[in-house]
């Protein structure tokens, strides 16, 4: 299990340096305004806090547990971890997935073109790629960000690969009795940060 921890810590550590990299995010495919720019910074920095404090706790749980500590981390951390950046910022930040772990995580409807974009290239220019659209109107109107989560090598294809270990595979049966997030290869889509705000509440960059 140490091997697999050593390999897991270092593969945590690419992951971050890919992700950190988003903040001068893929270019969108519509001319942004000035307001949808900065908006796009913002929402790559509330990306970036979310995914840091969750390889921290995956980090701590495998070198606790092993990995199938790491599932129970996804299971509990990573929603308390989503609620408190949404908290602290006042937007709404989550991880969605079509082949999801959860089935809360699931793609909405609005998203869904733009999900199957990323899942075409999740890799732009060497970073994350990235969509923002408008959706809703008058008080309900949004403007959305998504940055894809590419599924990289070890320790994520020890939980998300075709190869998962027993001991790993019992635990997200239990935990995720749904799951669909299994069997995917480095380079493909596993997931995506989506993050919205509330249109009525922008009015020009700060």
């Amino acid at each position: 299990m140490m091997g697999h921890n050593k390999t897991g810590l270092t593969a945590i550590g690419a992951f971050l340096l890919l992700t950190s990299a988003a903040g001068a995010a893929a270019p969108l495919k519509a001319a942004p305004n000035a307001v949808d720019t900065a908006i796009a910074e913002k929402s790559a920095v509330l990306a970036d806090q979310f995914q840091q404090r969750l390889q921290q706790a995956l980090r701590a749980a495998i070198q606790e547990k092993g990995l199938p500590g790491a599932v129970d981390v996804c299971s509990t951390v990573a929603p308390t971890i989503a609620a408190e950046v949404s908290a602290a910022s006042g937007v709404q930040v989550t991880r969605i997935a079509e082949r999801n772990r959860n089935p809360k995580a699931h793609v909405p409807r609005d998203a869904r073109a733009y999900y199957g974009e990323l899942a075409e290239e999740p890799v732009e220019s060497g970073k994350p790629a990235t969509r923002m659209w408008h959706s809703g109107g008058g008080q309900s109107a949004k403007v959305n960000y998504l940055r894809a989560i590419p599924m990289l090598g070890q320790p994520c294809l020890s939980c998300h690969g075709a190869d998962v270990d027993p001991a790993v595979a019992a635990r997200i049966a239990k935990l995720y009795p749904k799951d669909k997030a299994t069997g995917f290869r480095p380079g493909e889509l596993r997931g995506a940060m989506l993050i919205r705000w509330n249109a009525a509440s922008l009015t020009k960059p700060e």
